[in-house]
């Protein structure tokens, strides 16, 4: 009986992971076709309507190689500023003590609770009108300079950090960011690598705040270089659907990636191993 149960857990589970993979599947399968073909026969891989015109197609549209570069650039720079000042902020909240820490924390979760949209207007006055950062890298980049989510993921992790090691630190002499350095970033690692995919694809995917600010098309992240491409030119490929699937792909490649490579790293680390009992 414990035998039957264990092996229709496993076919419930094989049939969830195919139910998943198979938009998956049906992206690339749809990218490579020569024509569309929307019934079930068109997600068979027949190797005589498969062909790579589709991306070619893309490429003599706008500079897939350009539109990637910005999207790296723009992804690189909030990653960076996520990073250090998600350490800086979640270290803070998590282990000095001040005066407005509790304030400061309910406002990195009022944060949470409002929408992007709602900010997007002013967003756009300070950073275009005041700053001049329109069609610019600061500007796709400030906006997302600071993530709350990473700020929490931190928090939580250098909240089981046992306060032995740090006060070990501090009699050793060391400074506060001496410690978060040496002391405290080693042991949040999967943190680290959780919030570099978390942040990875939110400005990857972004379109709406790139699409605001940049007008330049050589200044574009690839989000919005597609966007424009369906709307506009998609209709004068020979297949249509496979010119926006191929771009879809090319937009996915990187986070299913990323996500494949550093999916091992994905766990908490044993924390009180640090401290000798």
């Amino acid at each position: 009986m414990a035998r039957t149960l264990r092996i229709l857990r496993y076919a419930a589970l094989g049939l969830g992971a195919v139910a998943a993979l198979l938009p998956f599947y049906y992206m690339v399968i749809g990218a490579l076709q020569k024509k569309h073909d929307a019934t079930l026969g068109g997600l068979l891989p027949v190797p005589s309507r498969l062909t790579l015109d589709n991306l070619t197609g893309i490429d003599d549209s706008f500079s897939l190689v350009r539109a990637l570069t910005n999207s790296l650039i723009m992804t690189a720079g909030v990653m960076a500023c996520t990073l250090v000042l998600g350490l800086l902020a979640g270290y803070a909240l998590a282990i000095l003590r001040f005066r407005g820490r509790a304030a400061v924390f309910a406002l990195v979760l009022l944060v949470q609770a409002i929408p992007f949209q709602l900010l997007m207007i002013p967003l756009y006055v300070m950073v275009v009108r005041y700053f001049g950062l329109a069609d610019s890298y600061a500007g796709m980049i400030l906006p997302f300079a600071v993530n709350s989510v990473a700020v929490l993921i931190f928090r939580q992790y250098f909240l089981q950090i046992p306060r032995e090691i740090f006060d070990a630190a501090r009699m050793d002499g060391a400074s506060e960011l001496r410690i978060l350095r040496s002391v405290a970033v080693p042991l949040v690692r999967p943190a680290i690598l959780t919030a570099m995919l978390v942040t990875f694809i939110g400005p990857w995917n972004e379109f709406l705040w790139p699409f605001l600010v940049t007008k330049d098309q050589d200044m574009q992240p690839l989000a919005v270089s597609l966007a424009n491409f369906s709307q506009a030119n998609s209709t004068f490929e020979a297949n249509p659907m496979g010119a926006v699937l191929a771009g879809a792909c090319v937009l996915a490649v990187p986070a299913v990636v990323l996500f494949l490579l550093f999916q091992r790293h994905f766990t908490s680390a044993n924390l009180g191993s640090a401290i000798k009992g």
